[in-house]
């Protein structure tokens, strides 16, 4: 049987598994008793990736067929210090899963979105899972996260979201908040301001903030950067959503 090699974001993990990406986000998000019902998000990797800090030889001879022929659903190879030890050409297809298991494809480009927008919210999903309101664009947020001396909290890799923030972009006192689902407006608004009065270029919104939250809400796409540079994976239109994939903007929405 063929293996796979995913890289979950959540939780951060590094599985092989014999199930094929629709097959392992079913199985991941709700084909086990002992899970709860929740969201993931997953890359498929180069199957040929490795490196010396995982010991993924042993954990392929491990992931062998069940007594009665069905596939090894997952052996874990790692749990801790994965993002920041995969390469970003090793990475492929990264799929948004509902808590219903449905799946949507996203592919990475590295031809970044122009933005006009005055501020930004970002919700990191690996290593860390922090909520943060920015000045900075996606980009400029990478840089300033893995690599600006100045900055006394760094990381060797981020995974992070960039989400919404209609009418609060251009007022956050007074701007509506339309449609977006955050229970935490009180706190952006006060961050936003932050921004915007002192001299500062990001506010902690919430520092152990879930990610449990409508897709709907991610704005641009999901961003991962390290050290050698930074990709992402573009969210699709509400249109082309509800064109070609249906039933996971549905799911997605529910």
């Amino acid at each position: 049987m063929t293996k796979y090699l995913y890289l979950s974001l959540i939780p951060e993990a590094l599985i092989v598994s014999m199930l094929p990406p629709e097959a392992f986000g079913e199985y991941y998000t709700v084909g086990d008793k002992k899970k709860h019902n929740e969201q993931a998000i997953f890359i498929e990797l180069d199957p040929e990736f490795r490196h010396p800090f995982f010991r993924i030889d042993e954990a392929m001879a491990r992931c062998v067929p069940h007594e009665n022929g069905k596939p090894k659903k997952s052996v874990y190879v790692a749990t801790y210090g994965v993002l920041e030890h995969v390469p970003l050409t090793a990475m492929g297809t990264l799929y948004l899963v509902t808590r219903h298991g449905k799946l949507l494809p996203l592919e990475k480009r590295t031809d970044f979105p122009d933005s006009t927008q005055n501020y930004f919210l970002y919700q990191e999903i690996a290593p860390v899972s922090v909520l943060v309101a920015s000045t900075y664009n996606p980009v400029k947020f990478h840089y300033f996260m893995t690599h600006d001396p100045d900055n006394l909290i760094s990381f060797p890799a981020l995974a992070y979201m960039d989400l919404k923030l209609g009418d609060l972009d251009k007022d956050p006192e007074k701007g509506d908040i339309g449609d977006l689902p955050y229970d935490f407006i009180p706190i952006l608004r006060d961050a936003l301001v932050a921004l915007r009065d002192k001299t500062i270029h990001t506010k902690m919104v919430d520092r152990t903030h879930t990610v449990e939250h409508p897709y709907r809400t991610i704005n641009t796409g999901i961003y991962i950067g390290n050290m050698d540079g930074l990709i992402y994976y573009p969210m699709l239109s509400p249109e082309i959503l509800d064109r070609d994939y249906f039933e996971w903007w549905h799911s997605a929405n529910i």
